[in-house]
């Protein structure tokens, strides 16, 4: 069984390149779901939708999700609705 918690794990792990904050606490991950077989599927945003990192981040999180134990399949959906707004305890962290 894929444990939720390693997967947010591995998620904190994949970093957004030219903020060097990890893509959970950025909030670009809208839904996490696990199915009983090993399949992990992702629905995610970027800060952008013109970002030139994201094919990269995309890889970078598939990556980080498929080395968790028990992981079998990971699918992503790039998703820009709702557009990406940083949280207002994210701004203060980003001082804007």
């Amino acid at each position: 069984m894929v444990d939720k918690d390693r997967l947010i794990a591995a998620l904190k792990d994949c970093f957004d390149p030219e903020l060097q904050i990890d893509v959970w606490t950025l909030g670009l991950i809208y839904d996490l779901a696990i199915s009983g077989d090993g399949e992990v599927s992702v629905k995610m945003t970027l800060t952008t939708p013109f970002c030139p990192y994201g094919p990269a981040l995309m890889e970078d999180v598939e990556a980080k999700l498929k080395a968790v134990e028990g992981v079998k399949k990971v699918s992503i959906e790039l998703v820009f609705e709702p557009p990406w707004q940083p949280s207002d305890e994210l701004r203060a962290m980003l001082g804007i």
